[in-house]
């Protein structure tokens, strides 16, 4: 079992917690029953402080499985239920990294969906124009460049579906590098996609300060390809 270390906290206060993510770890329980990054995260806690009993640790968001960087946990109960109304409320701006091999028709833009999840295929349907039971859906993209015949598309997430970047980039022709379940022809290593959360910036809910939370990209021989390219616009 992949163990938590201090390597892997990208920030953490009295309230919260947050870890930079490997691709390919589930962040809840899910039928694998595969050890979640939850479970990983609070024995990592409970070691570190020495603590006796079970540590509170709550979720405020998820990643997909097979897509690594930023999630962040709650060590208060008071953190979790403020952070979770920042999150409704989109107060949190959230950013990720996808490496495709298409880029998208323009340099950068605002895609517009609406959304509806395939429970039995467990896949995300797209549609251009709103329909029953869709979500509105709605993310920025910026082309930042090319390495290799690879492009980085840096993301802000406006809405948080599930699937949202991966079905959305998929759609208008762009699917994430390793991403076959959207349309790329073949799937990534140990489970992976190269989609990354990148940041995570909010106002404090307890502290009420400013608070910016960047995550390393992974160091698989691949990421590391981009590494000049992300020091040009490194945010």
């Amino acid at each position: 079992m992949y163990v938590i270390s201090e390597h892997d906290v990208a920030y953490e206060d009295n309230h919260l917690v947050a870890i930079n993510k490997l691709g390919g770890h589930i962040v809840q329980a899910d039928e694998t029953r595969d050890t979640t990054l939850g479970e990983m995260v609070k024995l990592f806690l409970k070691e570190k402080y020495n603590k006796p009993f079970d540590v509170f640790l709550g979720v405020i968001h998820r990643l997909d499985r097979p897509v690594s960087g930023l999630v962040l946990f709650a060590k208060t109960s008071k953190g979790l239920d403020r952070m979770n109304n920042l999150f409704r409320k989109r107060e949190v701006d959230k950013y990720y990294i996808a490496i495709v091999r298409t880029p998208p028709p323009k340099k950068q833009d605002t895609l517009i969906h609406y959304l509806r999840r395939d429970r039995k295929r467990r896949v995300t349907m797209v549609y251009d124009k709103e329909i029953e039971n869709t979500q509105y859906s709605e993310l920025h993209y910026e082309v930042l460049g090319e390495v290799e015949g690879y492009y980085a598309l840096k993301i802000q997430l406006v809405t948080g579906r599930t699937h949202q970047i991966r079905a959305q980039l998929g759609h208008i022709g762009s699917p994430i590098v390793g991403d076959n379940k959207y349309g790329y022809p073949r799937g990534g290593r140990r489970r992976t996609i190269s989609l990354h959360a990148r940041s995570l910036y909010f106002i404090h809910p307890v502290k009420r300060e400013p608070i910016n939370i960047l995550a390393d990209f992974p160091s698989d021989g691949f990421w590391d390809k981009f590494e000049d390219l992300m020091r040009e616009h490194s945010s």
